[in-house]
């Protein structure tokens, strides 16, 4: 079945980790990452952004640049406007008891109901502990995106190498 909903990792699955990015100069696409997110909204399929931006409660950098990065990979990705249902920039620094901060699931948990969105059909995908637990927090389905295999890794979470692993893998399951 196809996924109703993506929640997606912003650097290091969508685009180059460059560790507090603030000029949209240095975004640069993942390979596949165009392609299979073209697939996926053709398809259908919502997608939703969640990246955690402590670069911005640290003072290195504005929300403003934030804004700018993301404008910029939304250039990159070519998708039809609007490219994301939903966009969430999580600015703590730490998690504090009712923040967006992953590993919280409030986002998710937010825009599931604000979206109707069916638990089962729905994924979060990054490639950092955190952005799976806060798949596994909020109860859907969860891939992390690594390129060893990673053994604390729950046996129920998707270890795929990248996006376009991940989406042959479900195309996959799919025909099974």
């Amino acid at each position: 079945m196809s996924p109703q909903a993506l929640f997606l990792d912003r650097d290091g699955t969508l685009i180059v980790d460059r560790h507090y990015l603030s000029d949209p100069a240095d975004v640069a696409l993942l390979p596949g990452v165009r392609e299979t997110l073209q697939q996926f909204a053709a398809r259908g399929c919502r997608l939703f952004l969640f990246t955690n931006q402590s670069g911005v409660g640290r003072g290195m950098f504005s929300l403003e640049a934030v804004h700018r990065c993301n404008q910029r990979m939304l250039e990159l990705l070519g998708l039809p406007s609007p490219a994301f249902t939903e966009i969430c920039i999580a600015t703590e620094v730490t998690e504090i008891a009712g923040g967006y901060r992953k590993p919280s699931p409030r986002f998710i948990l937010e825009m599931i109901a604000r979206h109707s969105l069916a638990l089962a059909e729905t994924w979060m995908i990054g490639d950092r502990l955190n952005d799976m637990q806060a798949g596994l927090n909020a109860g859907v389905r969860t891939a992390i995106l690594t390129q060893e295999r990673v053994a604390a890794v729950p046996s129920m979470v998707w270890q795929c190498r990248d996006l376009h692993d991940f989406e042959a893998r479900l195309l996959k399951a799919e025909t099974a």
